[in-house]
């Protein structure tokens, strides 16, 4: 007894909608979380240099620089 193949639904991808950033009371911010962020991944990006991973070294320390420069923007914009 054989089966008739079965049609499939096509379904479409939902829709993105961007949600827009909201600071919550006590939540640091978006300056907060980018200098934790940068303090953290200099962290690992030394874990990954002492265990020789030259790759992920290299791409956790990118990432650090990407968090600092958004702070340093930061930082410009208020003083202007």
């Amino acid at each position: 007894m054989s089966r008739a193949p079965r049609k499939l639904k096509t379904v479409s991808s939902p829709k993105r909608r961007r949600v827009p950033a909201v600071e919550l009371p006590g939540d640091g911010g978006s300056d907060e979380a980018a200098s934790f962020i940068a303090e953290t991944l200099a962290h690992l990006a030394r874990l990954a240099l002492r265990h020789r991973l030259d790759h992920l070294c290299y791409l956790l320390a990118v990432a650090q620089l990407e968090a600092e420069e958004h702070l340093r923007l930061r930082s410009r914009r208020r003083l202007s």
